[in-house]
């Protein structure tokens, strides 16, 4: 099978399944970075310590969607006036 014809049946997918093979193709791309896999398993128990802790207040998903949707909104609306 030539590329344009794996892309051509690839296209003929449904949305989902094309996600599905965009994801896998970007995540081919990558080369796995120890460094970066440490640090941000250091970051998570740190984050997930506090949260244990008491020391820092976690939000409920709709609150912070509601604020970021509104978030954007405003600076969409800012940046079509300028």
């Amino acid at each position: 099978m030539s590329t344009d014809e794996l892309l051509a049946a690839v296209l003929r997918l449904p949305r989902s399944e094309r996600a599905r093979v965009t994801e896998e193709m970007l995540a081919s791309f990558e080369e796995p970075d120890e460094r970066v896999a440490t640090a941000w398993a250091e970051e998570l128990e740190r984050r997930s310590r506090e949260i244990g802790e008491g020391r820092v207040e976690t939000l409920e998903w709709e609150s912070v969607r509601a604020r970021a949707t509104r978030d954007l909104g405003l600076r969409r609306a800012t940046r079509l006036s300028s």
